[in-house]
């Protein structure tokens, strides 16, 4: 049978290491495909940033590899969010191992309101990137 599972640790393993699939780790075991698909995309971001970081900016590769960490960031930042938000009752149905739901506190809660901070800046910060390589490699200049 399996063991039941934190919502707060859930959350908070979603949080800080979701983009390498810690929380998907956590719920359901080495196991499980979807966990093992994300560390490869995140890992090809952070070679877009060792590329930027000396390459510099120039350099086409970087400017396609680093969105996917920006993706991979958010991911995890909104799996934290939806975690955090589920109902306690509907967590231990899924998540409970027939143990009866419990209330799991301020701990999901202040998980949440620092992935949502987080995930503001992270996709406010991709998208910006994004744009900003498109409209180089379209003319060199933004519009006015």
């Amino acid at each position: 049978m399996p063991l039941p599972r934190s919502k707060t640790l859930a959350t908070w393993l979603a949080l800080a290491g979701g983009a390498l699939g810690l929380h998907r780790f956590y719920l359901y075991g080495a196991r499980d495909l979807l966990a093992w698909l994300h560390p490869l995309p995140t890992l090809a971001g952070l070679l877009g940033v060792l590329r930027v970081r000396e390459l510099g900016q120039d350099d086409r590769l970087a400017w396609v590899l680093l969105p996917l960490l920006g993706l991979m960031l958010s991911v995890g930042l909104i799996t934290a969010i939806v975690y955090g938000l589920t109902p306690d009752a509907r967590w231990a149905a899924r998540h409970g191992a027939g143990q009866p739901p419990r209330a799991t506190g301020w701990g999901p809660v202040l998980g949440v309101m620092l992935a949502l901070l987080l995930a503001g800046i992270v996709v406010m910060s991709t998208i910006a990137f994004a744009f900003q390589k498109f409209f180089e490699w379209q003319g060199g200049s933004l519009p006015t």
